[in-house]
């Protein structure tokens, strides 16, 4: 729905149907959900021939989300779940778009579509450009759409005026020459994706155990004694996890979820490879369900460990001094400050009763062989690097960490973005991995850090960049401020999108906007040396291969390697390599061994079927590459939210049809919301005090500072979320997520605690 929508009737509302959220997820509906996006997409034949290679040995790495294979035996029937089908549908659609589509469409009329009409338009074809003062995009050929890009790059006064972005499903191999083509432009303004996501969880981990990187491997969560999820629906953002913990159940394992929102997946999992999933009870998953209140998390972990400190001297056993002493640093502090704490205080702070938090501590103290695993949860807060960092206060005082069936798990969204962070796509590069680059390829790159996502569009606002170049990703629609992104994009000279597919960001353009479409990861890649395939690294550290099966949709498509590669030959056509580069991949493979460490032989190694590990310092309990040479106990303040009587605190979350800003269907099957997304989960109780009746139509202005945003036009939903706590969908709520609130050090826009007030709208009669 159009925010200039200026005036609704209930009935003209969309047609919402709210039932009882679900008790389970996947089972047989996940089934019937799959094959329908199949066979609306693709068709049958098509659709079998995808499904059959999906996440298989030497087959098709899933688009969707960085969930590790098993290393050995996997699923001949389907090795994977019902959200990677989306994705897989979504990229491999039959639908295509070319130059009359966008005759017949403006840039007014399209902006006035909702992101789920502009995802199923179809693929993009062509290059397509539009210039100052026109209103639909045109063609234009691959030269000219280079050589414009080139041409601009090369009129720059200065290599800092020009930003390019990445989306975390670029491959290895584009993502290192990405990062190679920007630096010898002479910038590290490469801001990406992860800066939105998990650059707090990088942040915090990489100043406790010395790596941006989970420790643990796919086996440790089958044998791991208990595991906490914390901050994290996997029901529907990382279905296959849900197989890793029924197998972690059926070893013996403990679960306990901590969210604010009670999550099929994590209560019930009807695993539909088994008979006993399609027409059984299933497998309940969490032993506990603790429903801790927006961003209550570090308080209810400092509260969980001041009882373990009471245990330990009760009945001692509690807490690993062995490995405290030996592998730790900050100890001392760390237990000082958590017992001055007011106990009392952080049971309150946390919204959760006393009597689960006692039970959460027992548990802990029962089960030595503890894994942690988060996502957004944590990372998307003004504390994200803080509420890592006690998590690894956590693992620390058990000791559970660099052995076998422990750990720490940030679980990574896109499919490749932490290989992306591993070729360089960084705007703070180490000096190693800088210095390694100048050595390879004999210049000298930048070392002054570039901009992030929030100083980029902050830049971008205040006209000191004339370009933004996105590999990848729907910017406009990930990033917060709505608005005020959307004026910074305007406010380039050229802005440009390598897509499969239309979206939103490319309606609002710079002084001239170009779309380059690329090949999908599904697709046939081949180059002047035969057909290529691409690696990429899953969220536990595995690169493996991936390679395309079908036929280009259109043969006016390129790779995104032959992308850059072709960009970088107009603007350093003295150097040879980039040429050897787009013909042979393997070329880009040496290179990378070259630089990065970790990667000998990578050629020979990502030829096998399974891929190969990445070096891991805390999988082998080893802290020595910290600051202090040992793992390193912090000290993390906890966050203040003073809400007023009418403010509650709002926490943006996904839909079941839906991945990142990618939108594949209207309904969230699993909290029993269907055909409409502008809605608002609410307390019942918090309903009752407002005079709020179920499906009331409202809108919702946020608060920071001095500033108020709005949005406009949602539907009150009764949801069981902790009062003073809402959750809304992203993108649609983006716009009330102020530029200025982001997480500590990380910057990490901070979608997951927003100020909010909301009233009755007037815009509905």
């Amino acid at each position: 729905m159009s925010k200039k929508d200026a005036s609704l009737t209930p009935e003209e509302f969309n047609h919402i149907k709210v039932t009882e959220p679900a008790q389970y997820a996947a089972g047989t509906a996940a089934l019937k959900n799959s094959f329908a996006h199949i066979l609306r997409e693709m068709g049958p034949a098509r659709g079998v021939k995808i499904l059959n290679s999906l996440n298989q040995k030497n087959g098709i790495d899933c688009p969707g989300c960085a969930w590790p294979d098993p290393d050995a035996k996997r699923s001949f029937m389907a090795e994977y779940c019902e959200n990677g089908v989306k994705a897989i549908a979504e990229e491999a659609t039959v639908k295509t778009i070319d130059e009359d589509f966008f005759k017949a469409h403006s840039i007014e009329e399209l902006g006035a579509k909702d992101d789920f009409y502009l995802g199923k338009t179809g693929r993009l074809t062509q290059p397509m450009i539009i210039r100052k003062g026109e209103t639909h995009y045109a063609k234009i050929s691959w030269d000219e759409a280079l050589n414009l890009v080139s041409n601009e790059l090369k009129a720059l006064p200065s290599p800092d005026e020009s930003i390019f972005y990445t989306s975390g499903r670029t491959s290895n191999e584009a993502a290192f020459a990405y990062q190679l083509m920007v630096r010898k432009l002479g910038t590290n303004n490469l801001p990406d994706c992860s800066n939105m996501c998990h650059e707090s969880s990088g942040s915090g981990l990489s100043n406790t155990v010395g790596i941006g990187k989970g420790s643990v491997t796919l086996e440790d969560l089958h044998c791991a004694d208990i595991i906490l999820v914390i901050g994290q629906n996997p029901g529907t953002n990382h279905p296959r996890m849900l197989s890793a913990l029924k197998k972690n159940k059926e070893n013996g394992g403990t679960i306990i979820s901590v969210n604010p929102l009670p999550e099929a997946g994590l209560i019930n999992f009807k695993d539909p490879q088994e008979l006993s999933g399609l027409v059984g009870g299933g497998s309940k998953l969490a032993d506990l369900h603790i429903p801790v209140t927006i961003n209550g998390d570090l308080a209810f972990l400092k509260a969980v460990m001041h009882l373990m400190f009471k245990a330990e001297e009760e009945v001692g056993g509690v807490l690993d001094y062995k490995f405290i002493n030996d592998k730790t640093s900050g100890f001392q502090e760390f237990k000082e400050d958590l017992l001055k704490q007011d106990f009392n205080l952080l049971v309150h702070q946390s919204g959760v009763e006393l009597a689960l938090v006692e039970k959460t501590a027992e548990l802990i103290i029962e089960n030595p062989n503890m894994i942690i695993c988060w996502a957004m949860g944590l990372t998307q807060h003004k504390n994200g690097v803080g509420n890592i960092q006690e998590v690894v206060n956590l693992l620390l005082m058990r000791g559970s960490i660099g052995k076998q069936g422990a750990g720490t798990c940030p679980v990574r969204g896109h499919s490749n973005v932490q290989g992306d962070r591993t070729m360089g796509i960084w705007e703070k590069p180490p000096t190693s991995f800088s210095d390694k680059l100048d050595e390879v390829f004999e210049f000298k790159s930048p070392r002054e850090h570039g901009y992030d996502v929030v100083s980029a569009i902050e830049s971008m606002n205040k006209k000191v960049n004339q370009v933004f170049f996105a590999m990848g990703g729907n910017f406009l629609s990930a990033a917060p401020d709505t608005e005020y992104t959307a004026k910074a994009l305007r406010n380039c000279k050229l802005t440009v999108h390598v897509s499969t597919k239309l979206n939103r960001s490319h309606l609002v353009h710079g002084e001239i906007g170009l779309i380059l479409p690329c090949l999908g990861r599904t697709e046939i890649d081949l180059q002047h040396q035969g057909s290529q395939f691409v690696s990429v690294e899953n969220s536990m550290g595995v690169v493996h291969s991936s390679q395309g099966r079908l036929t280009p949709v259109s043969k006016d498509l390129k790779s995104e390697v032959a992308i850059v590669c072709e960009l970088a030959e107009r603007l350093f056509p003295e150097e040879k390599h980039w040429t050897k580069m787009r013909n042979d991949y393997d070329v880009i493979r040496e290179f990378i061994e070259a630089v990065i460490p970790g990667f000998d032989n990578y050629n020979e190694r990502v030829r096998i079927p399974e891929g190969f590990y990445l070096p891991n310092n805390v999988r082998s309990g080893d802290f020595s590459v910290t600051h202090t040479g040992k793992a390193n106990f912090t000290v993390n303040e906890l966050p203040e939210h003073h809400l007023k009587k009418e403010e509650y605190l709002m926490m943006t979350i996904r839909t079941h049809d839906q991945y990142n800003t990618t939108i594949y269907g209207m309904d969230d099957r699993y909290r029993g919301i269907y055909g409409e997304r502008r809605v608002v989960l609410m307390n019942q109780e918090d309903m009752n005090e407002r005079g709020f009746k179920n499906l009331e139509v409202v809108d919702l202005k946020s608060h920071f500072n001095t500033e108020t945003r709005e949005a406009n036009l949602f539907k009150v939903v009764s949801y069981p979320i902790p009062r003073k706590c809402i959750a809304t969908y992203f993108p649609e709520t983006n716009v009330l997520v102020p530029i200025g609130l982001k997480a500590d050090k990380s910057h990490t826009p901070a979608s997951k605690s927003i100020v909010v007030t909301m009233e009755r709208s007037k815009k509905v009669q």
